[in-house]
């Protein structure tokens, strides 16, 4: 009996020396694995402060974009008012078809004036401008 006493002494032994192997190989499997998440979650940090950041600067992006299509919509805006107001502009010859002398001439450009004066609802400077052009052209011609 002697000799299975030693013998259960060695395999307990052996068992408790085996599962202190087994507990470090375990601990260090522990350690191992929280270093990997601790690793990833670092790395998972990272990537959402670059997400953060590349919003944040398309953002600016979009609002700087949505700016210049603004200017841009309101500089065609502009520019299409301008090209009404220009064909609106009657080339001043018309005014004064069937004028033949100084008198009536000069009656007409009195009554142009005051119809697309400026100050009136119907008025224009452009067409005043061309009215007085005009005038000036034909007064020259019929005084010659």
């Amino acid at each position: 009996m002697g000799h299975t006493l030693e013998e259960q002494q060695r395999e307990i032994e052996n068992q408790r020396r085996q599962l202190e192997l087994d507990q470090e190989s375990f601990s260090r499997k522990v350690q191992w694995e929280t270093e990997r998440i601790a690793r990833e979650q670092h790395l998972l940090d990272m990537k959402v402060r670059i997400l953060e950041e590349e919003l944040q600067k398309l953002a600016a992006d979009k609002r700087d974009f949505e700016r210049q299509k603004a200017f841009y919509d309101r500089v065609s805006q502009y520019e299409s008012q301008q090209e009404v107001r220009e064909s609106n502009i009657v080339r001043g010859e018309l005014f004064f078809i069937g004028v033949e002398n100084k008198t009536s001439l000069r009656k007409r450009y009195k009554d142009l004036i005051k119809i697309y004066h400026p100050d009136n609802s119907d008025g224009d400077n452009d067409t005043v401008q061309e009215i007085n052009n005009e005038y000036e052209r034909l007064r020259m011609v019929m005084e010659a």
